[in-house]
């Protein structure tokens, strides 16, 4: 295996992780996980036992090998830390959109569009994915007071599962139940910015 193998291999390693974290479907994803996490660990141990039987005669790549196969090992097991970089740098990246997005909504510029389901706007492109798992928002007007709720999919679950959502709401009662949770559970739920919340669970 050369140098330009294992460059090959992290980047496709890098590929393949956005991949899942924008697109691949959560059924598939588990399963898709579990090959790969037994796939660098077979890697992994091969190569340190690699390193420990030449430790006295050590080349630049044999240490390369056992070092990259390790760490992405650890990075694929422990994938919530992965994705927790990714969401952030997402977050950055992406934030200006989503405010456009959500301007657009307050104009009603976008609104519920799909025939499934009452509140759900399938955005007009795939690409940038704002919205996890189809690029689809979720709209909720408060006919009482007027105000909005906007979701972004971070995770998209299915059924009764809980999902992870980037919330905008200038809703007083929203924002109750937001500030709520943030106390409650901080580990999955927090404030961005004004208006703007992350959050895990049912929504």
């Amino acid at each position: 295996m050369t140098k330009r193998t294992l460059i090959l291999i992290v980047v496709g390693w890098i590929l393949l992780t956005l991949f899942n974290y924008y697109y691949m479907n959560f059924f598939i994803l588990a399963f898709e996980w579990l090959g790969l996490v037994i796939t660098l660990f077979i890697f992994s141990v091969t190569q340190i036992i690699r390193l420990i039987k030449e430790r006295n005669e050590l080349t630049k790549i044999r240490i390369q090998k056992a070092v990259i196969f390790t760490v992405l090992f650890l990075l694929t097991f422990f994938k919530s830390f992965t994705n927790g970089i990714i969401e952030k740098a997402d977050w950055f990246v992406l934030e200006a959109k989503r405010e456009k997005i959500v301007n657009q909504v307050l104009n009603k510029e976008l609104n519920p569009n799909v025939s499934w389901n009452g509140w759900v706007c399938e955005l007009p492109y795939e690409f940038p994915v704002v919205s996890n798992g189809g690029n689809d928002i979720g709209i909720s007007r408060n006919d009482e007071n007027g105000k909005t709720t906007v979701s972004f999919w971070v995770f998209r679950n299915f059924f009764d599962s809980p999902s992870t959502l980037f919330v905008y709401t200038n809703d007083p009662e929203q924002i109750k139940e937001l500030e709520k949770r943030v106390i409650e559970r901080p580990e999955g739920n927090w404030k961005l910015k004004e208006y703007w919340y992350r959050t895990y669970g049912e929504w």
